[in-house]
C-alpha cells in the first residue's frame, strides 16, 4: 500500500532575473530579460514579472520579446552564478527533507508526512525569503499534478494549497490550459468539443476523449480529477545528465528548434566536463502539441563530451524523428556515463586540437561569466 505523503513543489520565481534584481538593485522593479543576442538567434531564459506583463515568456526569440518590450533590459546569463544560488535553496530544503526530487534548476519537489505540509512549506518560504531574499511560490498536496497546479496558484511569492477534497471547487473552474500536457493547439481542439474548463475535460467520456487525445486521454482524463499516480524520483546516484525546455507556445520555426538544441547541448556539455564525465548515448526528448512524447538515441563507439559532438548528434536525431510541427518541448539527455575526460587512440587533427582549446576557452569564460557569455556565430546562418 503506498504511504500516504505532503508533496510540496518549491518554485524560484522568475529564477534568472530574479538573482539580477538582487544583485543589482537598480533592475527592481523594471522589465528584465535574461537570454540570448538580439542580434542573432538568442532566445529569452527567462524574464522578471515587469516584462511578462507585457506578453514575453521563456523560449521567445529575443527580437520578438523586444518588439513587445522594447524598454526590457537584456541581461547575458551567468549559471554561474545561478547554480551558486540554487545551491544555497537546496541546502535550505536539506535542512528540513532528505526527501527532495530536483526537477529544474528551479525547481524541486519535497516529500513530508502527511500533514506536515502546509507548515514546513510556509516555513521553507519564510526562511529563503530572509536568508536569500528571493520570491518562491509553494505549492502544496498529496501528489505531484495538484502540487504542481497549487505552486502556479500561489504565483507569485505566495503558498497555496489544493487538496484532493478541494479538486472539485478549486481545481474544476479552472481553464484546461492549466493541465499539463494542454498548451494551445490541444486546448482549441478540445474548445471545438465544448471543453473548456477542467470540469468539461472531467466530465467528458473516455472513449469519445481518446479520439481527441489519442493515447494521452486518460492520462490526461485522470488529471481532470486530480489523480496522478507519479512517485517522486528522490536523487541518489548521477545516472545521467539532462536538460530541456518546455515552450510557452508551441514552436513551428526548425531555425529556432535547432538554436534551442545548440544551447541545450552546450548545457550538457559543460556539465560533463565539469564533472569530468564522458557519455556514450545521446538522447533527444521531443513533445508534439498532443503531447505525444518520443525519445530517440544514439550510443556512440567512444564517448563524448564535447558540445559540437553532442550538438551533431542530436541535431541529427531532430532531423530523422522530429515530425510535423508544432513542438512543445525539446530536450537532449547524456547517460551510459563514464569517468575521464574524452579520449581517442588516434592523434588529434588540427581541426581537433582547435575545438579542444576554443570548448577549454568556453568553459573558463563559462565558469566565471555564465552560459550566455559565449556568442556562437553558428546562431547566424540560417539552419545552424
Amino acid at each position: 500500500m503506498k504511504k500516504e505523503r505532503d508533496i510540496l513543489l518549491c518554485d524560484l520565481d522568475a529564477f534568472f532575473a530574479s538573482v539580477e534584481q538582487h544583485d543589482r538593485p537598480e533592475l527592481r522593479g523594471k522589465p528584465v530579460i535574461v537570454g540570448g543576442s538580439p542580434e542573432g538567434r538568442g532566445v529569452v531564459s527567462t524574464c522578471s514579472y515587469e516584462a511578462r506583463k507585457f506578453g514575453v515568456h521563456s523560449a521567445m526569440p529575443m527580437k520578438k520579446a523586444l518588439s513587445l518590450c522594447p524598454s526590457a533590459i537584456v541581461v547575458r546569463g551567468r549559471m554561474s552564478r545561478y547554480k551558486e544560488i540554487a545551491g544555497q535553496v537546496r541546502q535550505i530544503f536539506e535542512c528540513f527533507t532528505p526527501d527532495i526530487e530536483v526537477v529544474s534548476i528551479d525547481e524541486a519537489y519535497l516529500a513530508f508526512p502527511a500533514g506536515e505540509g502546509l507548515n514546513a512549506g510556509q516555513v521553507i518560504h519564510d526562511h529563503i525569503k530572509k536568508e536569500l531574499t528571493l520570491p518562491i511560490s509553494v505549492g502544496v498536496s498529496t501528489n505531484k499534478l495538484l502540487a504542481k497546479i497549487a505552486c502556479e496558484l500561489a504565483k507569485p511569492d505566495r503558498v497555496k494549497t489544493l487538496w484532493k477534497e478541494s479538486v472539485n471547487s478549486k481545481l474544476w473552474p479552472l481553464s484546461i490550459r492549466v493541465l499539463p500536457g494542454i498548451g494551445p493547439v490541444t486546448a482549441e481542439k478540445l474548445n471545438r468539443f465544448g471543453i473548456k474548463t477542467v470540469k468539461d475535460l472531467a466530465a467528458y467520456p473516455l472513449e469519445s476523449l481518446s479520439r481527441v487525445l489519442g493515447n494521452n486521454a486518460s492520462i490526461i482524463h485522470g488529471y481532470a480529477h486530480g489523480i496522478d499516480e507519479r512517485s517522486l524520483e528522490f536523487e541518489r546516484d548521477v545516472k545521467s545528465i539532462s536538460e530541456e525546455t518546455t515552450f510557452s507556445d508551441d514552436l513551428y520555426d526548425i531555425n529556432t528548434i535547432y538554436a534551442i538544441l545548440l544551447e541545450l547541448s552546450a548545457g550538457v556539455g559543460y556539465r560533463l566536463r565539469f564533472a569530468n564525465l564522458t557519455s556514450r548515448t545521446i538522447t533527444i526528448k521531443l513533445r508534439f502539441s498532443d503531447f505525444k512524447t518520443i525519445t530517440r538515441g544514439k550510443t556512440l563507439p567512444e564517448p563524448v563530451d564535447s558540445d559540437s559532438e553532442i550538438y551533431k548528434i542530436t541535431r541529427a536525431l531532430f532531423g530523422k524523428h522530429r515530425g510535423k510541427p508544432p513542438w512543445r518541448l525539446i530536450g537532449v539527455q547524456a547517460s551510459g556515463l563514464e569517468e575521464g575526460g574524452q579520449l581517442s587512440l588516434l592523434s588529434p587533427s588540427e581541426t581537433e586540437e582547435k575545438e579542444k582549446k576554443l570548448t577549454e576557452a568556453r568553459d573558463k569564460l563559462h565558469k566565471k561569466y555564465g552560459s550566455e557569455v559565449i556568442f556562437q556565430a553558428r546562431r547566424l546562418k540560417k539552419g545552424k
